[in-house]
């Protein structure tokens, strides 16, 4: 059975800033319940008594202040080393069977000895390539054949070190995701192996980004 507190958690879940809000004590809980009055009643399929909206939003915020021990530890295992790079590409291409043998060729487009970058993430569908803006236009030729799904330059990547611990703690990724969503940047991409991770963010973030990840790393955040 659906209830008031599960379609209040959905709710809040679905929109970081709010879910910062409670989490930091900083939330009118009256104020809250009246904005989400009518998408509660939409989801619920009648009308909600705005007392119960008004609890279910106390008992989740004490749920997430309950959090914070956690939280913190999965904050402790990010470096202090970020660094920042600025004129990256962005290119998103299909799978296809030809596209595996050219992808294998992009590794001799990026010289890597120059400062180049080349991460490949691969999706069920299709390919995300990730590299800096002026080996764009070889990629492209070397995939004029193939389905090109999205291209976006101007961005940035920043990159930290992360403890292998990240890899058996709950949460550890997402504490760094909140911290750019609460501070109002938007991600491409996240590039993670066992010991760094990397966000693929605009430029006109990037600085943003940059001072979000760095009070993060050295437990300044909330």
């Amino acid at each position: 059975m659906v209830t008031i507190s599960h379609i209040v958690k959905k709710i809040v879940r679905e929109h970081p800033v709010i879910m910062e809000a409670l989490r930091q004590e900083i939330a009118s809980y009256g104020a809250l319940a009246e904005k989400l009055d009518q998408p509660v009643r939409e989801e619920l399929g009648k009308p909600a008594k705005h007392s119960a909206i008004m609890m279910a939003l106390r008992r989740y915020a004490e749920e997430l202040r309950k959090r914070k021990p956690q939280e913190k530890k999965a904050a402790s295992l990010y470096g202090q080393e970020i660094v920042m790079k600025s004129g990256i590409a962005d290119i998103g291409v299909a799978k296809s069977g030809t596209l595996a043998r050219k992808l294998e060729g992009l590794y001799r487009i990026v010289d890597f000895d120059k400062g180049g970058q080349l991460n490949l993430i691969q999706g069920n569908y299709e390919v995300s390539i990730i590299t800096n803006e002026r080996y764009a236009p070889h990629v492209l030729k070397a995939l004029s054949d193939e389905k090109i799904i999205v291209k976006e330059k101007d961005l940035a990547a920043i990159s930290m070190s992360i403890s292998k611990e990240h890899l058996y703690t709950p949460g550890s990724l997402f504490e760094a995701v909140r911290k750019l969503a609460w501070d109002n940047v938007n991600i491409f991409e996240i590039v993670s192996t066992a010991t760094e991770l990397t966000f693929i963010v605009s430029r006109k973030d990037a600085l943003r980004a940059y001072n979000s990840l760095q009070e993060l790393s050295s437990g300044h955040q909330s």
